[in-house]
């Protein structure tokens, strides 16, 4: 990079004004110093992050992270690049990579490397959440393979003669694989999902007749858990919403289903369907759809977590359901994809409401 300068500073010259004006239009915290460590120029980005004021000042003023020093060094010591990741905790913890770079000899001014500082949080958390989900896929098919393979072992060895025992296993084996089964269909779904995310579905969908289709669906469940489902609708017609009627039946297939399983016994799950008006400017007008449990709550630091894949409030009782982990992930992708929202709000010991919003087509 040839870096022309102009004017006179203490400890150096600084950029041209054309070459300043293009460095104050990137985003990254941009430093260009003299072979002594000086400040000679920092841009708007710099001036935002580490404070402004420090053109002339020696660079450790503006950072003293010994791994940043170390490759200035490096490059003041002939080295022509160096790039490393560089995590800063203030004002938030935050991941940059770093780039030291030489400047050519001709024409310097004074100038001998530029530094700078590009965000990269966004691709560390991306690398941690992928490494997350593989951890966690492993260890949610481990489990039941673990069970399946001590049953087959036992089965062949001290039970095989055992009827009552084999036929308590062979029980267990069957619920173990179905897991598996729910398990492996629920990441087919989640990872087609994200796929066409990007894309909003164009269709027009009856809404309260595909809640209808699922309630029914849903009458031997709604009888084993000893519950009742109330469905509450306007009166008049309501207008159909831009959407993909599978995907929307998938939505409130999970969320019924979630209300059944962890609502109290001999209570109702109550269903209201209403238009609303726009709520952050999502669409003209909305339709919100609130499914109400009455069982024990969600204790409010476990919210802003629940769509996260895997994130169980209660890891025994949600397996113990057949919960995968995945079900409001795929909620919130589904509904994002339909430039909806989905909003959860919970009262331990009342009960808890998930409200999905739906622009109405048109």
């Amino acid at each position: 990079m040839k870096c022309a300068v102009i004017g006179n500073r203490e400890h150096g010259q600084v950029p041209t004004s054309e070459i300043a004006a293009i460095l104050n239009g990137i985003d990254a915290a941009v430093f260009v110093i003299d072979g002594d460590r000086h400040i000679l120029f920092e841009n708007k980005a710099a001036e935002e992050l580490f404070g402004g004021g420090l053109e002339g000042e020696n660079f450790v003023r503006a950072l003293r992270h010994p791994d940043c020093l170390m490759a200035i060094d490096s490059v003041l010591g002939g080295k022509r690049k160096v790039q490393i990741p560089v995590v800063l905790t203030s004002p938030v913890k935050t991941t940059y990579r770093l780039t030291v770079t030489s400047v050519p000899e001709e024409d310097t001014g004074g100038a001998a490397a530029v530094v700078s500082f590009d965000d990269i949080s966004h691709i560390s958390e991306a690398e941690q959440m992928r490494s997350d989900f593989i951890a966690n896929v492993s260890h949610e098919l481990r489990s039941p393979l673990t069970a399946l393979s001590g049953f087959i072992e036992t089965l062949r060895s001290s039970a095989k003669d055992d009827v009552a025992a084999r036929n308590r296993f062979l029980d267990t084996m069957k619920r173990e694989a179905h897991r598996m089964n729910r398990l492996i269909d629920d990441l087919l779904s989640l990872s087609k999902v994200e796929v066409n995310e990007h894309v909003r579905p164009t269709d027009k969908v009856d809404l309260p007749a595909v809640i209808k289709k699922v309630t029914s669906g849903l009458s031997p469940m709604v009888e084993r858990e000893k519950k009742t489902i109330r469905l509450e609708t306007p009166e008049q017609r309501l207008d159909p919403v831009a959407g993909d009627e599978d995907q929307l039946t998938q939505v409130f297939q999970n969320l019924i289903e979630n209300a059944l399983k962890y609502g109290n016994p001999d209570t109702e799950v109550v269903i209201g369907i209403a238009e609303v008006e726009s709520r952050d400017k999502l669409s003209d007008r909305m339709l919100a759809v609130d499914i109400a449990d009455r069982g024990p709550g969600i204790p409010a630091k476990h919210i802003p977590r629940l769509t996260e894949r895997f994130y169980r409030v209660d890891d025994s009782r949600s397996r113990d359901k057949g919960g995968t982990g995945l079900g409001l992930a795929i909620v919130k992708h589904i509904v994002n994809r339909h430039r909806g929202r989905l909003q959860i709000k919970s009262e331990q010991g009342v009960g808890s409401t998930f409200t999905v919003l739906l622009p109405i087509e048109g």
